[in-house]
């Protein structure tokens, strides 16, 4: 039998940090960005990490 792959759409959309956490960018900056304000827009640059609902279900996805 063969190795279990890692999702692969998951893998460019998720980093794992040194100390385990799960780095993800932010949603809603890709278009629709005039009616935004730029302290809105800067907000969304910053990556955050995952809270811990998602968390077991992401990191099972990327260490398959």
């Amino acid at each position: 039998m063969g190795k279990m792959k890692s999702h692969r759409g998951a893998m460019k959309r998720f980093r794992i940090t040194g100390t385990g956490k799960i780095k993800r960018n932010k949603a809603y900056k890709s278009h629709i960005l005039t009616k935004k304000s730029a302290k809105r827009k800067r907000g969304l640059r910053q990556a955050t990490t995952l809270t811990g609902a998602d968390l077991k279900r992401i990191k099972s996805v990327l260490s398959k």
